[in-house]
């Protein structure tokens, strides 16, 4: 038996109203799982899913020759801490195209007439803009190249405004463009940056975007982790087939969309979704609590040589910090949630922090932080020395990253430091070195606007960095954390 066999979706008569741009495993966990529940329960066969790597024919080389099925593997543990597991086999995604092969096919997948829906899962470094402000790079290769080259562009704006301006071309309706990206104001972040390139194409086009489109914003959250031979090899024993791409993640689910369509959507409800007026409070629960402390705990345990994320939470010391950050420092900068109990949001985050099921690499979450760390951190950061408060604990994750740029942990062993302002953060880290004091060092490396902005100047968060800095480099993590109240 093939695997598409195991696919219980009715896949006859079906045309695919949404193209995804970025399908690796976020949006084979999340998008596309809500995306088969809305199908299985609405009986509209108009939301399949064509899916786009931007990058590698990675995906669709596995998925192709099981007929784009897959599974989904959500695994937890037990009361008694035993790993625990339930699989699904899912037939939403139709296909896969590959940009880089074939650039004029996607641009023709966005311009089809039976499309409704662009949403993406690109991550941050995939929208090209300054992280700080949110401008787009307008001197990047890469927009560039895609603003003279119409027809085969390589980077997300591009396609979606060389794809948009074929639309219009051709008669056809707008498009609502989903964001499902963690970043601020995903759907205005994204608005502004596909405007701001239109622009440079053609005015009226932009003009026609502006009024037409709709940029929805959105917040996201489950856990995914790699996958790793040994979850391939368990899946397939399970059952009794090969699966080249299963998608491993956590049972937890959220998805929060405002209710903001060009041209109607799919019931996500039906898998968990929540459609709202305004997704602004929620984005920023989820960016500063599940984001802010992800990164903080990654970029610790990778320096202290902690591989996972439960492993890391082990350590009582980091479990405290990371409670007492959201309690004491994170909470009190959020919007009022009606009915949300907030240290019943910390204890339920801890749980899926600590599930061992997952072992979710601390260094996978470590990637590009300069793209990440002023939504995750430094607006937190921002917002409580704008009311006079403290910002030590907030500061160590700081402070961690900068160290984390070093390339190297604790114990001498190097890691790459895998980030799209790699080389110019590695040229600040030896000017930095150049400098004799902590304070020196850290202004030195917070005066890097792209990340840190107006926000890098003000002493006071120097002045907090610095002594995390400095406790990371003499003490070491573990007697840092220690020594925390």
């Amino acid at each position: 038996m093939a695997l598409v066999d195991r696919v219980e979706l009715d896949r006859t008569g079906r045309v695919d109203g949404i193209v995804h741009l970025g399908i690796g495993a976020f949006a084979r966990a999340h998008l596309l799982p809500a995306t088969e529940a809305a199908l299985r329960a609405g009986g509209e066969r108009c939301w399949g899913v064509t899916g786009v790597s931007l990058r590698s024919p990675a995906v669709r080389d596995a998925l192709a020759p099981q007929g784009y099925a897959y599974t989904l593997a959500l695994r937890d543990a037990d009361a008694d801490g035993r790993p625990r597991e339930t699989l699904q086999v899912l037939g939403a995604l139709s296909h896969v195209l590959v940009a880089p092969e074939d650039p004029g096919a996607v641009l023709d997948a966005i311009a089809h007439p039976d499309t409704r829906i662009v949403s993406l899962t690109v991550t941050e470094k995939g929208y090209h803009h300054e992280p700080a402000s949110g401008a787009l790079r307008s001197d990047d290769p890469e927009i560039v190249h895609d603003l003279a080259h119409p027809d085969a562009p390589r980077t997300t704006l591009g396609f979606l405004v060389h794809g948009l301006q074929r639309r219009r071309a051709r008669g056809l309706g707008p498009l609502t463009l989903l964001s499902c990206d963690n970043l601020p104001h995903n759907g205005a972040t994204l608005r502004g940056l596909v405007l701001a390139f239109a622009q440079r194409v053609d005015a009226g086009l932009a003009d026609w975007i502006a009024a037409a489109c709709r940029f929805p914003a959105t917040m996201v959250d489950r856990i995914v982790p790699r996958c790793t031979d040994a979850d391939r090899a368990r899946i397939a024993a399970r059952l009794g087939v090969e699966d080249a791409a299963p998608v491993v993640g956590e049972p937890f689910f959220d998805w929060v969309i405002e209710d903001d369509f060009a041209a109607g959507r799919p019931d996500w409800t039906a898998g968990g979704a929540r459609f709202v007026a305004a997704a602004e409070p929620f984005e920023k629960l989820k960016l500063r609590m599940v984001n802010g402390c992800h990164s903080t705990i990654a970029y610790l345990a990778v320096a202290a040589g902690w591989a996972t994320v439960d492993r890391a939470l082990a350590e009582p010391a980091l479990r405290r910090l990371v409670e007492a950050m959201m309690r004491e420092e994170i909470e009190p900068t959020l919007p009022a949630l009606a009915g949300l109990d907030l240290a019943a949001y910390r204890a339920r985050l801890i749980e899926r922090f600590a599930n061992p099921a997952l072992a979710h690499r601390t260094l996978q979450i470590a990637m590009d932080g300069s793209q990440k760390l002023p939504q995750r951190l430094l607006g937190t950061i921002a917002d409580r020395l704008a009311a006079g408060a403290s910002i030590e604990r907030l500061a160590l994750g700081v402070a961690a990253w900068l160290r984390h740029l070093r390339g190297v942990d604790e114990a001498g062993q190097p890691y790459e430091l895998a980030d799209p302002l790699a080389a110019l953060l590695l040229q600040r880290v030896a000017e930095a070195d150049r400098v004799a004091d902590e304070p020196g060092r850290v202004a030195h490396l917070c005066a890097f606007e792209p990340v840190f902005g107006a926000l890098g100047r003000d002493p006071r968060l120097i002045e907090a960095v610095a002594r995390q800095s400095a406790a990371l480099r003499t003490r070491g993590v573990r007697a840092t954390l220690e020594a925390l109240p």
